[in-house]
């Protein structure tokens, strides 16, 4: 919807005037490379795309979040003062949990009418619930700003904090910061390298020549409170524990270079752990090769690191399963696909590309035959650029 169609519908549910309707956005976000990093205190290389949450919104003169949506029937009522009794919605559990965080932190919110207009897949992989937190956080704190009198402009780092908070205190899921963060602090046509243990980040020109993203969505249904997401936190975290039996000074994986991890990977008791933290690694070395290689201009160079991130994700971290592998081996059939890979946590969700611009429509007839002849059902595609993180549409 544009921004006039979705004041529009805000106003036939909710009644009322146009002008008193407010805007605001927070898109979704593509991780490039860096994956499984976040968590681990590495740095990754995300960008917010063009697809995401837009909410139409009005505050109110109570203590309750009126919530619609223009894709679901759901009508939720959150009465902020009784918070911790929507822990278990459908939908608007993430809205009530971007309340309590605020409320936490001393804010004193007030109720709001809102309208969630959303073009990111649920559950696709493109961090459709840290659009909606951002997007959310933004509006409640603009809100309750202005009837506090105070016109200082929004910290979005916060914004994004506040969201990795209630996904992991809220709604369960130990999330890093990294989709979030991309969704606050996103910039039109270009990646955030993101320090994930420090926040220090950078915007780096993401110009792909002749080539495009393409994300493909297996259309698999996942959870990432009931995959193995979790799981995989918990397989880093005892490989981290080995590791500082022989280096005390290591306090994330992230931190570890991959000749500290060769020279002392034997600490790491279960092989499973290792694996893990072998990814982890050479992951975050992988990461700052794609800076040095975008920086550069070998957009070639990218997509061989984009393959080998993809390999890894597969044979040593063990998060695609068939349904991202038949993707993944579809497009790299595909001559002018530089380089493909799954993105997002897996278990299903969706694949990143970088494909000629020449070869798109060939990608996607290649791609849709081979995934639907194998899997039995069609692949969606998105042909995006990177875009602006979390703002109000004035």
């Amino acid at each position: 919807m544009t921004v006039a169609e979705i004041k529009k519908e805000f106003i036939k549910r909710f009644g009322g005037d146009e002008k008193d309707v407010r805007v605001f956005a927070s898109p979704g976000r593509v991780n490039l490379i860096g994956e499984h990093i976040d968590y681990n205190g590495g740095s990754v290389l995300p960008a917010a795309i063009t697809l995401g949450t837009t909410i139409a919104a009005r505050p109110r003169n109570d203590r309750m979040l009126i919530m619609e949506a223009t894709d679901l029937t759901d009508h939720v009522e959150v009465d902020m003062d009784k918070i911790d009794d929507y822990k278990d919605l459908w939908w608007g559990n993430y809205q009530a949990g971007i309340a309590k965080e605020l409320m936490i932190d001393g804010m004193e919110l007030v109720g709001a009418d809102m309208l969630y207009d959303d073009t990111l897949p649920h559950g696709g992989g493109l961090s459709s619930s840290a659009a909606i937190e951002v997007a959310t956080a933004l509006t409640l704190t603009v809100f309750a700003n202005e009837k506090a009198g105070k016109s200082e402009k929004v910290d979005m780092i916060k914004m994004a904090l506040i969201g990795q908070r209630a996904e992991r205190n809220y709604a369960g899921v130990s999330c890093g910061i990294m989709d979030q963060f991309a969704s606050a602090m996103g910039k039109e046509n270009c990646a955030v390298l993101v320090d994930c243990a420090t926040l220090d980040y950078k915007h780096v020109p993401l110009d792909l020549g002749d080539c495009s993203i393409v994300i493909t969505n297996t259309n698999k249904k996942r959870s990432l409170i009931t995959s193995k997401y979790n799981e995989r936190c918990d397989e880093c975290a005892k490989a981290l524990a080995d590791i500082q039996t022989v280096l005390p000074e290591i306090k994330l994986l992230g931190e570890l270079t991959t000749e500290q991890f060769e020279a002392n990977k034997a600490a790491i008791k279960c092989d499973i752990c290792r694996k893990r933290a072998e990814h982890v690694v050479y992951e975050c070395y992988r990461v700052a090769k794609s800076v040095e290689a975008l920086q550069a201009g070998d957009i070639d160079g990218f997509g061989k690191l984009l393959n080998a991130s993809g390999d890894s994700l597969r044979d040593l971290y063990e998060v695609t399963g068939v349904e991202l592998d038949t993707l993944v081996d579809a497009a790299r059939s595909v001559k002018g696909c530089i380089g493909s890979r799954m993105t997002g946590a897996g278990f299903g969700g969706c694949t990143v590309s970088i494909v000629k611009n020449d070869s798109i429509d060939e990608f996607k007839e290649t791609v849709h035959k081979l995934y639907t002849d194998k899997i039995g059902y069609e692949p969606s595609f998105y042909i995006t650029t990177p875009g602006d993180g979390g703002r109000e549409i004035k």
